[in-house]
């Protein structure tokens, strides 16, 4: 089987210098893991649900749990409205962020032609779950793991 066979065509993409904002609507929108990330007609990258949550900088366990002393009971709620200022211009400075700045590259893409065996071996060799799909070095299509269950799970049925 080929991967022409089982790839979802004409998938959806993001340009390499759209904001981080965007693609995450596109993730969220579209209900899918991964995006090739474009420079005019060339894949140049994917950008992930994981690229984007490893922007967000989550930190250890809190260090600082204590039992509030009767002053400190002022401080509280003081302190939880800097860090809410903090984590909203964490947040807002992160959806600002060009996606090239954070997409794996260069892509690891595999064409159209390919064997779907080929396709799975390139996804567990770099630990990956899904390939752009190219044919003469243009995008046409994108191929999941998911993908290459259901042609499997198809060919046997």
């Amino acid at each position: 089987m080929k991967v022409r066979d089982i790839m979802t065509r004409n998938p959806v993409t993001v340009s390499a210098d759209e904001p981080v904002r965007t693609a995450a609507g596109l993730l969220r929108k579209n209900r899918i893991g991964g995006l090739p990330v474009m420079e005019k007609e060339t894949v140049v990258g994917v950008v992930t649900e994981s690229d984007i949550i490893s922007l967000l900088e989550t930190g250890k366990l809190s260090d600082d749990l204590w039992l509030p002393s009767p002053l400190e009971v002022i401080e509280v709620p003081l302190r939880e409205i800097v860090n809410w200022e903090k984590t909203k211009t964490a947040l807002t400075n992160i959806g600002d962020t060009p996606v090239r700045k954070i997409m794996s590259h260069p892509p690891i893409i595999i064409d159209e032609e390919a064997d779907i065996e080929d396709a799975a071996a390139l996804m567990l060799s770099h630990k990956i779950a899904r390939l752009p799909v190219v044919q003469q070095g243009r995008l046409t299509g994108i191929i999941a793991k998911a993908d290459i269950i259901r042609g499997v799970g198809g060919a046997i049925d």
